[in-house]
């Protein structure tokens, strides 16, 4: 077999491709170098240029090579290899093996706006699982190196530990350029979600903020990844990372779960009504009287004909005249035999929506837990290839609320 042309994959320079914006949006502040005038700009916004001294913001040793890293081209190609591919000519699946840093920027004119969710399991920083040389221009020896697999001589060379005074910014720095670079391979309807435990949690959701847009933060999820407390633990044992989940922009909309047998089976129909299985809810607020005065009023119990008032401490849920609505459509359940003091609101089925809202806490019962990855993995690849892999159904999760059907999804720390 010949062997397979190269392709033409050189990535943007993000630079240039910003700065020929300015410049067809502000034509007035090219210099005659052709470069830009900075005073000029500023005189073209007018009073949208904050010009105070303190300015509110995150930074850290490092942060500006960050910026030079992401405006440096990658001169690197992408080649395809048939010959370590299965069924190459009809997947629908891409494996790139690199740096990640110089795929993404490879990545930029290919899937420039079209990737709909990127889910990453970046290194926890640990102390452990993270080694960075100060070498910015990453060839794919010093990414093998930074993520702790070989130094130099093929041989581990040291950690990332508390002890080293950049602890925090050297993984910060490995971080920036590729959550940035990211960005820009989502859709505007995209989404990231990012696995993370406490040691790097709190600096994540500061660079998400700074990449995405603080306005773009859609949810902190708790994952359950523990069945069972560590009773050798010094401290108090932890039992749970983050999913940090951020948006491209506004035009996001999450998927809904779909609904479990047991959550159905919640619906049912032992009054034989014709619209089918119902559930019921509370059909009394937690406001108080002096609250809602308008809420405290009597509705009349249809089997005794007595007048019904709420709790004390309470009012109704609804208005005066939504409750007569309510009432006049047959809604209420006041029980078998209408024995129950005070009603209850019915909630068809066929009514609400087709699905379960997600909600900030997945359980190990219902997205899997370490153990669970961990059996998976070496039932595949062999055991302890990787400290935490990530259960099947954790993934499954987020990609059914964060994708649909023919969608491009990512893992560039796969």
């Amino acid at each position: 077999m010949t062997e397979p042309e190269k392709l033409d994959l050189r990535s943007h320079d993000i630079a240039a491709d910003r700065m020929a914006e300015l410049l067809r949006l502000f034509p007035e502040i090219r210099t005659e170098s052709g470069k830009l005038d900075f005073e000029r700009l500023k005189l073209a916004l007018g009073e949208a240029v904050d010009v105070g001294k303190e300015r509110y913001g995150m930074n850290w040793p490092g942060k500006a090579e960050c910026f030079r890293t992401i405006q440096t081209p990658s001169v690197a190609t992408l080649r395809p290899c048939p010959e370590e591919s299965v069924n190459f000519d009809t997947t629908e699946n891409l494996i790139v093996e690199g740096d990640n840093l110089e795929v993404l920027k490879l990545l930029q004119k290919s899937y420039l706006g079209k990737v709909k969710m990127i889910y990453i399991d970046p290194p926890y920083n640990t102390g452990n699982d993270f080694i960075y040389p100060d070498d910015y221009a990453e060839s794919l020896r010093t990414y093998l190196e930074y993520t702790g697999q070989v130094d130099a001589e093929g041989r581990r060379f040291g950690t990332n530990t508390d002890a080293d005074g950049r602890f925090h910014s050297k993984w910060m720095n490995m971080m920036y350029p590729r959550l940035y670079l990211a960005r820009n391979l989502l859709r505007d309807d995209g989404v990231i979600f990012i696995t993370i435990d406490d040691t790097e949690a709190d600096n994540l959701k500061k660079i998400a903020n700074e990449v995405f847009g603080e306005e773009n933060f859609v949810a902190n999820v708790v994952w359950q990844k523990k069945y069972a407390v560590s009773n050798d633990d010094p401290g108090i044992a932890p039992m749970h990372d983050h999913v940090l989940v951020f948006r491209r922009s506004e035009h996001f909309e999450r998927n809904l779960l779909p609904r479990t047998e047991k959550q159905t089976q919640r619906y049912t129909n032992p009054d034989n009504d014709p619209r089918g299985p119902w559930s019921s809810d509370n059909y009394i607020s937690n406001k108080s009287r002096q609250e809602r005065p308008t809420l405290w009023y009597a509705i009349r119990h249809p089997k005794t004909g007595e007048e019904v008032w709420p709790e004390e401490s309470a009012v109704w849920r609804y208005s005066r005249e939504r409750h007569q609505q309510i009432e006049a459509e047959g809604r209420l359940y006041w029980g078998p035999d209408q024995g129950y003091k005070r009603p209850r609101l019915k909630r068809f089925l066929s009514e609400i929506q087709d699905g379960v809202v997600p909600s900030t806490w997945w359980t190990f019962q219902e997205v899997g837990h370490n153990d669970e990855g961990q059996k998976e993995t070496a039932e595949l690849i062999g055991p302890k290839i990787f400290s935490t892999p990530k259960p099947v159904r954790l993934i499954r999760r987020m990609i059914e609320l964060g994708s649909g059907k023919n969608d491009i999804v990512m893992d560039f720390f796969a």
